[in-house]
């Protein structure tokens, strides 16, 4: 039987679809080999990509051009070499097949339409189209021949073109050596009054049954592999699989280089020379062990094949290939979890460009056995503007290229720059104004940052505590000498740089200090009376004698270390993937808590810490009174004492020092986690399980607040009174300990799954799409410089996200298919699907 496919306005005609009930899909005749449509373009000998002459290759431009024997196809046979060779297999030939759009019509277009076999086009109530006065169109009904005794023949010939809205005939249209008397070969037949006696007219015609006798022939040569010698056929099939084995190595490798931000090239791309970078000499070790790859690149040596397929050509087009089909996957759960949040951040590489790391979070719900929550790399933006408007912009193109709904946004978080955060002119206030559900929430970590920022810079003793914690280092790094005797003395933990932006990372300057002063001291005094600069001489006495044998330098490692640990530890939690805003509100809370008990009752242990470390270092556990520098007053101001002067110097330390960053703290907590706190109005009731044990006229009024919060226009995510509905039957479902939200969704995902809780579902889905850090927006930033060396400067966009795309969201390396990666990477360009056989 042909295949019957659904008409379709365009001229490109798909086959048809089971699914479809507006069509009917019949199986084509067993004697049909190719099952698939072929999609080629005519070889013009043109920029053959794969070869590169660098690499010992001479691209040849030679067309392989034979000349036909069309003859040997018209008395039903196949011109071997011009049908099926190892040359015709590098021709690209352009298959349209609705037969008004055969055109000129070769020996090897003319096997791939055997194969094909005829297609049926039926459409619904045979509804083709009429002609403009008198209505009349053909009819599926001339499919089938009525005999004379009764009997109904199909047409297996006859073809309709959907472009042209007439009827051919498929034998004679192929095999057709002379001018025929009947249009059905020509030009087609479109008079629909006459056409049942013409079509009975054709199949009398001794021409056409010559034809059908050659179309069956053919189909039975094909069928039985014989059109050509069977040992040829065995070779070319022979070829076409070690294409494809040694197609799958170069993925490889490919897939390896990009996993771990290698180099790929090197100051040449030449097999078996110096310096041809790790792709070529990882292809070299597989050929030392993988008999398959020695034959290649044998052949390439000897210039035996034009397309290796190790040119950088070949490699970026992997790379993307790769890329693309990581990206899609993710694309895919995005869409299946519908709600997402948007994490941007920016920074300068080396060819000093700005990069926007784009980052997508959202809760995935594929897994069968728990739900997650994710964040996504979708790879590295080039931007020129980075203005509130300029970044919107390019935010705006790459949801349209990912086919993303701006609308279904619910969450937005970046650092604390003006261009990202401002209020009027910053990219959260321009996506606010097109989705005021895509709430914003500035990342904590940054805003940690800042807190600490503000306490360390809050008091002329806290800027020196830190400017000599970083001269310590700085005199030691200075010079090798110096470090081989600091090394002598300290056997523990080297002295650390202070970081410029990271404050809780002074945490690791900080210990390196306090757990070891005496050794650092005595190194300090080694280096004070052995070193011939007397620079280096003074410096290392002053930072002895002011640092650590200072009592108030001692206490302040004490208060510092306390801090800095407590503050790093809640950073580092804000960091994690799977951070929520129920669990960033408790951090905060508990931070918070913190530093009111440290300040209430905490001091008194630090000096007890301080008195501990002086009597390792040797000196006396006591405050020293210095003397104060006072400006000269004039003789009608008020030469009263401070009222400072009469503490002790104890109580003075505590109140102008330690009550002042603590404080500070506090403060500075308070004010810049406001965002977090209205948050915590809005979803508090559902955190922790809250709703259990609130009443149920509070729950409703929460539940209406929600709703108000969620809705946008007519939108609504959700509606209170079913909100309040479900929570009500949920308290007596969840077991006591099921508090946290993310168990809250693995507890009823078999019930939604059934068609229960929908309303709950869907709202702590979108409070654990809130992202409430960038941290994996700066983690990429990591591989940016692995990838985007100072020897890489020039390596394009395209590659650059491709590559850090491939290394960061390599998980899904691991499950990518070979065959359907190299049947992408051939369906990219015609002669690569013939010549690997994928076409």
């Amino acid at each position: 039987m042909p295949r019957i496919q659904k008409s379709q306005s365009s001229s490109q005609v798909e086959e048809a679809s089971g699914e479809d009930m507006n069509e009917v899909h019949v199986e084509p005749n067993e004697s049909v080999v190719a099952n698939e449509e072929f999609s080629e373009e005519e070889a013009s000998g043109e920029d053959m990509d794969e070869a590169h002459e660098s690499e010992g290759v001479d691209v040849a431009n030679d067309e392989f051009r034979e000349e036909h024997n069309e003859d040997n196809l018209r008395d039903g046979g196949v011109n071997e070499e011009a049908s099926v060779s190892m040359l015709d297999l590098e021709k690209d030939v352009d298959v349209n097949y609705d037969p008004g759009l055969w055109g000129i019509i070769n020996d090897t277009k003319r096997v791939m339409l055997v194969k094909k076999g005829p297609i049926k086009i039926l459409k619904e109530n045979d509804e083709f189209p009429k002609e403009p006065n008198r209505g009349r169109h053909f009819s599926s009904k001339l499919y089938t021949s009525n005999r004379p005794n009764g009997e109904k023949q199909e047409r297996k010939w006859l073809v309709y073109s959907n472009e042209l809205d007439k009827v051919f005939c498929f034998c004679c249209k192929l095999f057709k050596h002379n001018p025929m008397t009947t249009s059905l070969a020509e030009d087609g037949i479109n008079d629909w009054h006459n056409l049942p006696t013409k079509l009975r007219d054709h199949e009398k015609n001794p021409e056409h049954n010559l034809n059908v006798v050659k179309w069956v022939d053919l189909q039975m040569r094909l069928k039985q592999e014989a059109t050509i010698d069977k040992q040829v056929e065995a070779l070319i099939n022979k070829e076409r699989i070690r294409w494809k084995l040694i197609l799958a190595r170069i993925i490889g490798v490919v897939k390896t280089l990009s996993r771990n931000s290698l180099p790929f090239r090197g100051s040449n791309e030449k097999i078996y020379e110096k310096n041809n970078g790790l792709f070529c000499q990882l292809i070299e070790f597989l050929a030392e062990f993988d008999p398959i790859m020695k034959d290649h690149l044998r052949r390439v040596v000897d210039k035996e094949v034009q397309n290796h397929y190790l040119s950088h050509k070949i490699q970026n087009e992997l790379i993307s290939l790769l890329a693309n089909e990581i990206k899609e996957e993710i694309r895919k759960k995005i869409l299946k979890a519908k709600y997402f949040s948007i994490i941007l951040d920016c920074t300068p590489d080396l060819s000093h460009e700005e990069q926007m790391s784009i980052v997508i979070r959202c809760v995935d719900v594929e897994d069968a056995s728990e739900v997650k929550v994710e964040e996504f790399f979708l790879g590295f933006i080039k931007v020129d503007d980075t203005s509130g408007l300029g970044l919107f912009k390019r935010l705006e193109d790459t949801l349209v290229d990912l086919k993303l709904n701006i609308d279904d946004i619910r969450g937005q978080s970046y650092d604390n720059g003006a261009n990202m955060k401002g209020k009027h002119q910053g990219v959260q206030r321009r996506l606010l104004d097109v989705n005021p559900r895509a709430f914003y929430v500035p990342c904590g970590c940054h805003t940690l940052n800042l807190a600490l920022c503000d306490m360390a810079k809050s008091c002329v003793k806290a800027r020196n505590f830190f400017g000599y914690v970083q001269k310590i280092y700085t005199l030691f790094s200075g010079s090798t000498h110096r470090w081989d005797v600091l090394k002598t003395y300290v056997k523990g933990l080297s002295p650390k740089a202070l970081s410029v932006t990271r404050w809780e990372s002074h945490i690791e300057s900080v210990r390196a200090i306090r757990s070891q002063p005496e050794e650092l001291r005595d190194v300090l005094i080694e280096i004070s009376n052995t070193s011939k600069d007397d620079v280096v001489m003074a410096e290392a006495k002053g930072l002895c004698f002011n640092a650590l044998e200072d009592f108030e330098f001692l206490i302040s490692l004490c208060i510092w270390y306390k801090i800095l640990d407590k503050v790093n530890w809640v950073s580092q939690v804000l960091q994690k993937e799977e951070i929520d805003l129920e669990n960033a509100i408790i951090k905060i809370k508990e931070l918070i808590l913190f530093f009111e008990e440290l300040r209430e009752d905490g001091f008194l242990d630090l000096i007890e810490e301080g008195k501990e470390l002086a009597k390792k270092v040797g000196i006396e556990p006591a405050f020293t009174v210095k003397r104060v520098v006072r400006r000269k007053k004039q003789f009608d101001e008020d030469v009263g004492e401070d009222a400072n002067e009469s503490q002790s110097p104890q109580e003075k330390f505590k109140v102008t020092y330690f009550y002042h960053i603590i404080d500070q703290a506090l403060t500075s907590l308070k004010d810049r986690f406001e965002q977090f706190q209205r948050y915590e109005e809005i979803f508090g009731f559902l955190l922790n399980g809250k709703f259990k044990s609130i009443s149920e006229d509070k729950l409703m009024e929460h539940c209406s607040q929600l709703q108000s919060f969620l809705e946008y226009k007519e939108h609504c995510d959700i509606y209170a009174d079913e909100l309040f509905q479900e929570l009500r039957y949920l308290k007596t479902l969840l077991p006591k300990d099921v508090t946290k939200s993310i168990d809250i969704l693995n507890t009823i995902k078999s019930y939604w799954e059934e068609g229960g809780f929908q309303t709950v579902w869907v709202t702590y889905r979108i409070l654990l799409t809130i992202p409430v850090t960038v941290a994996s927006a700066e983690r990429s930033f990591s591989k940016l410089k692995l990838i985007k060396t100072y020897l890489r400067t020039t390596m394009s966009q395209e590659r650059l996200s491709g590559l850090a795309m491939i290394s960061i969201e390599n998980e899904y390396l691991d499950k990518l298919n070979y065959d359907d990666l190299i049947e992408e990477f051939a369906s990219r360009n015609a002669r690569r699907s013939n010549f690997l056989g994928v076409g």
